[in-house]
């Protein structure tokens, strides 16, 4: 489905990781990947992933909060690839104490470093993909229900999704004239490294087990398989769109 495609992969933190799963559909599916990676801890992670089953992977680091690396590597993926047809963002941060008590006392530093690495990085990394999409191209992110719905303990996280959510709506009216693609998947809980991060997490996904449809929690490889089709001809007619991959939890009321 995606012989001879080129793919750039944002997040992959471990073997948990939404990002990791994702890039394992894209890579069945006959795409050669690049990862990025941010510092020297994840580093080691993705060397020892990709290894084995990805061996032509391309590596590279890149701090999303420093414009130089950002361009370094886009320049990177371009001699490399010569284009990219997609581009996978999977990335989010708020400082830990920012998800503790209340919104009402997230500070200004906890705010901007929020929106900045989860929201502001797709526009920035769009902007950057553009240039290599020549033949036109799809972008994905991840979002989740907290965007939306006040969810306990996620805090400025849902503020900053939102923003994301947004983001791509605007971006899509943005890129759709070059033929480039972009769409958010909204995914159940899943026990990932930044998932943690949320006070309650046993509890929420208990919860959502109980409430969704499918009395189930998703599981990570379902959100990769819903961004390879995003990625894929067989969405060529979808952007701008929030995707939900959670079991059917998001259609309940009371």
């Amino acid at each position: 489905m995606l012989k001879d495609k080129h793919g750039l992969v944002f997040g992959v933190a471990n073997k948990r990781s939404i990002a990791w799963a994702t890039a394992q559909a894209l890579h069945e599916a006959g795409a050669r990947l690049a990862f990025t990676y941010q510092g020297d801890r994840l580093k080691e992670n993705v060397e020892s992933l990709t290894s084995a089953d990805m061996a032509d992977a391309l590596l590279l680091a890149c701090d999303v909060t420093k414009s130089e690396e950002v361009a370094e590597t886009f320049k990177r993926v371009g001699h490399e690839f010569g284009k990219l047809d997609f581009l996978v963002h999977s990335i989010a941060f708020a400082p830990r104490e920012a998800l503790d008590g209340e919104y009402l006392a997230t500070s200004r530093e906890a705010f901007l470093t929020a929106l900045e690495i989860s929201a502001y990085s797709l526009a920035q990394l769009a902007r950057a993909a553009v240039p290599l999409m020549t033949e036109g191209g799809s972008i994905v992110t991840m979002t989740y229900y907290g965007a939306e719905k006040v969810v306990a303990g996620y805090n400025v996280m849902g503020v900053a999704k939102a923003a994301l959510e947004a983001s791509v709506r605007y971006l899509a009216a943005d890129l759709g004239p070059r033929n480039i693609r972009i769409n958010a998947i909204s995914a159940g809980p899943i026990q990932t490294l930044s998932a943690r991060g949320v006070s309650g997490l046993t509890s929420m996904m208990k919860h959502h087990a109980d409430r969704a449809p499918l009395r189930r929690n998703v599981e990570a490889r379902e959100v990769g398989n819903t961004a390879l089709f995003l990625c894929s001809p067989l969405s060529s007619g979808i952007t701008g769109e929030v995707i939900y991959v959670d079991c059917g939890y998001n259609i309940m009321g009371i």
